[in-house]
Parts: structure tokens; sequence; C-alpha cells
């Protein structure tokens, strides 16, 4: 048995609305790591340790109906770490930080929290929530039988079976793993620490659940950040589009930059004639493992490539890696492509079976073909993410919601900040605009070079501690304008870093 990987999913979902760093994987100290009992409405946290912190932090577990409408039923234990308010003097209102995904685990983050939100944390808790199905909040992520998905074509994957196999693993009511319900458990939390009001920073499918917690619990909100907006009435899921509108970005940020287009000359006009290639025939390559540098074999398919390469885009740090990965892998040479993808046998940030419990539940019912046409019409990686998303849905045993109340926009006047990249392939500004219609105190930020979830890597993170002082002021934003665009690599030997 092993577990999925973004790997052994064929690249194309690698990513979904994920924070733009990497989950920390976070291991607790045996004060936290099994699951002591606990009241609903008394929360007894402990001091622990997690991985990347050098402080103890606190650590407990609350336990919460499976089923809210049966609350005698079934039980789920959520786990939960607070990074306590540096200051002796801290505010009351803590921020309650809401993972992307759907599918990370909040814990996981914590050493990365903790540095981005130095900030917040000076004055302010900061609470952390494995939403139900991720982390140690009863875990839906699948283990398959060993199929090597990566020596054989894409027609032969068949992502259906896989997530029936993966759901025979659980004796749990998918149904229940939806976004109403993971508010319902936060809102539990909430009342079991104390706390009168909170902020919410929601980053990526984060925002998602942010949004219906200020549809579902508005009166325990001071305030919302929204970073990498996914409004309640778009559909996630097929990011085609959105893909090619942020590589046309990326090919154009080279072709203004008189190095780059030295160096690798006409970057799409290379990637289009190797996907092309690659469609008519992939290769069997043998690649050197970057982490572990183990030999391993792998056929490139036109779609793996462009699943690598989208993934990319969501970071600054990955996209100025993009051309010269092109160019190399064009001449035959994919070294550098190896090194963008990672560890083959790395962990997935995300929990699968919570991604598509949520997903084909709430958003991919909405995906009809119309939708998923217009998704497809592109060259960059035509409708390969929707349509992985259809298989994996086709396979795992949830029904749509019975209407579609749930994608209603959310109209609220909590005072909400909301972010976007210019580079994001998966949350564009736009969407953040279509929120905004409906948010009547809202204040909409864009990182013209910023990718996905900004706060992890602009001044993003200043602007949150601002607006959480005092939510009714707007936002200095001038130091977004001060964020300058990363050059592309230029060769192997780091020229342009």
């Amino acid at each position: 048995m092993k577990t999925l990987t973004p790997v052994t999913l064929g690249f194309a979902f690698a990513a979904c609305l994920v924070l733009g760093a990497p989950a920390a994987n976070a291991q607790t100290s045996e004060t936290s790591s099994e699951n002591p009992s606990a009241t609903n409405n008394l929360l007894q946290l402990e001091s622990c340790h997690l991985r990347g912190l050098s402080e103890q932090v606190e650590c407990g577990f609350l336990t919460v109906p499976e089923n809210h409408a049966a609350p005698d039923g079934k039980q789920i234990d959520l786990h939960i770490v607070r990074l306590p308010a540096v200051s002796s003097g801290a505010a009351s209102d803590p921020l309650f930080f809401l993972a992307g995904g759907p599918g990370q685990a909040a814990t996981e983050l914590a050493s990365m929290i903790d540095h981005i939100f130095q900030d917040v944390r000076q004055r302010r808790d900061i609470v952390l929530i494995d939403q139900r199905g991720t982390g140690k909040s009863g875990a839906l992520q699948c283990e398959v039988s060993a199929i090597d998905e990566l020596l054989v074509p894409d027609d032969q994957v068949d992502l259906s079976a896989t997530m029936a196999e993966c759901a025979e693993d659980f004796d749990v009511d998918f149904q229940q793993y939806n976004t109403v319900n993971a508010i319902l458990d936060f809102e539990m939390v909430r009342k079991a620490l104390g706390y009168q009001k909170i902020n919410l920073y929601g980053g990526s499918y984060g925002t998602r659940a942010a949004l219906v917690w200020m549809r579902e619990a508005p009166e325990a909100l001071r305030s919302v950040v929204l970073d990498g907006v996914a409004p309640t009435q778009v559909v996630v899921g097929p990011f085609g589009t959105y893909s090619q509108r942020a590589f046309d970005l990326m090919v154009s940020d080279c072709n203004n930059e008189p190095e780059c287009v030295e160096s690798f000359g006409a970057i799409d006009e290379k990637y289009y004639a190797l996907r092309e290639r690659l469609q008519a025939s992939p290769e069997q390559l043998v690649m050197q493992d970057p982490r572990s540098d183990e030999t391993r074999e792998l056929l490139m398919t036109a779609k793996r490539l462009a699943g690598i390469l989208r993934t990319a885009l969501y970071s600054p740090r990955t996209r100025q890696l993009i051309p010269i990965v092109i160019s190399e892998a064009n001449n035959g040479n994919w070294r550098p492509l190896a090194g963008l993808m990672g560890a083959f046998d790395a962990d997935s940030p995300l929990y699968v079976g919570l991604l598509v419990s949520v997903l084909c539940q709430e958003d991919m019912p909405r995906a009809d073909d119309a939708l998923l046409a217009r998704d497809g019409d592109n060259r960059f990686i035509g409708g390969s993410v929707g349509d992985d998303f259809v298989s994996m849905c086709a396979g795992w045993p949830v029904e749509p919601l019975p209407d579609n109340s749930h994608a209603a926009p959310v109209v609220s006047d909590i005072p909400s900040l909301l972010l976007s990249g210019e580079q994001d392939p998966v949350t564009p500004p736009e969407w953040a605009e279509i929120a905004a219609e409906t948010l009547s105190n809202s204040q909409h930020l864009v990182a013209e070079f910023g990718g996905h979830t900004i706060m992890s890597h602009t001044c993003a993170n200043r602007l949150i501690a601002q607006f959480l002082e005092d939510p009714s002021k707007t936002v200095d934003d001038s130091c977004l304008a001060r964020t300058r665009m990363l050059p592309f690599l230029r060769n192997v030997n780091a020229a342009g870093m």
C-alpha cells in the first residue's frame, strides 16, 4: 500500500486551492499525539512542541458530532493548536487561520504561520484547527494498491477506480465532510475556547470557508482577511482558463526581459512544440529523485508536463524557473524539470479524501458540459484538471448538495480585506472582485508580482497586521507597489537569480 501523492495522481490536480507554501508535516509532542477525552463545552489545551517551533505552544482536541443534525451519533476529535500571543497585554480577539485545499491541515503549517504572522502574534493568539478529514482530525488520506501510474499512458490511469478503492478504507459518512459542517465545528472550538469575537484569515480554499463562516455565524466575527479569494458562487476545480492566463503573463514577462529572450527565445513556442511532441509520442525518462538521488522511471506525457508547470506558476520562486525548464526539456535535458517536480515520494500537502468530499458535493456538480468545454479551450493544459475531477468524483461516494443555496453570494458588512496576486493561476483578482460586490465593507488589494496567497511572499503579512489593529481604516498598501518581479533563471549555474 502507498499514500497517494501529487505525482501518482498525474499532476493535473496536484495543487488545488492550497496555500502558497509547502506543508511542514508538523508532528506534535507526546502531550498531543493521542486524542485525550474532551467535552463539547470545555477545551483543555496542554503544552506541546511542534516541529519547526523552538518554543512550547498549546495543543488539544475537541469532540464534535460527525453529523451535526445527530449530535449523539458518531463523533470526531478535532485537533487544535494555539500559538499564544507574545504580549502580556494581548487582545481578546484572536486570529483563526483557515487552511487551503480543501484538504490542507492547518496545524501542519504552524511553523510557517508563526514566521509570517509574527507581527500579528505580538498581540493576538493564533488558533489553528485541522479541518475534519485532515491532519489529526480523522485524516482522510488515500492509500491504494501500489500501481506505478507514472509508467503508463494517461488514458490507462483510472482515477474513478482509484478513488473508489480509497473510499473502501474508511468507515465514515463522507457526506458530512463539507464546508458548512467544518464551520459548525470551528464555531464549537471558538465557544469552547471562550472567545466572544474573532478575526479570520482564510487562504485559498480557506477564503471559501471564511465566507461560509460570514454567512453561518456572522455575530462571531470582528474582521476577515481573504487571500486568494474563491467566492461561493464560482466553481472550484476546472482551472484551465486561469492556468493559461498565468502562463501567458509569465511568457509576457519573459518577452519583456531582454536577458530572458536572449537566453530562451520564444518560450511559448518552445512549450507548445514540446507539448505537441509529447501528445504524439510520450517519452520514457530515467530521472534522479532530487531528494533521495534514487533513479526513477517516468513516462512523460503532455498532461504531466503541463501539470508540473501549472503547479510551478503558484509561486514567484518556482515561476522564475519555468523558461529554463521548458527550454532544456525541449532540448532533451529533463534534469531541471526533475528539480521542479520535487521528490517522487513526497507526502501530499492535501488529504485527498477531504478534497474530493468537499468538491464533489459543492463544486463539480455545478460544472456542466458548457463550463468544462470553455475551461478546456486553451493550449496550455486543456481541460485535464476539470476532467480529472470529474473522474475522481465518479468514484467517490457522495451526492451533490440538494440545492445550490451554498453557492449563493455571501452578503456581509463585516470589515474585510481581500488580497490577490496578479500572477495567480487559480484564484485570479477577478474572483475577489466578484466576492467584493456583496461585501459592502471590503478593501481589495492586488500585488502585481504576487502569485497564489500573497501573504507568503509579499509584504501582505504586514498589511494584515495593520488591518487587524483597526479594520475600519483604509490599509496603506504602498509596499505592494515596491515589490519587484523575480528575474528568470537563465542557466543551470543560477545566472539571473
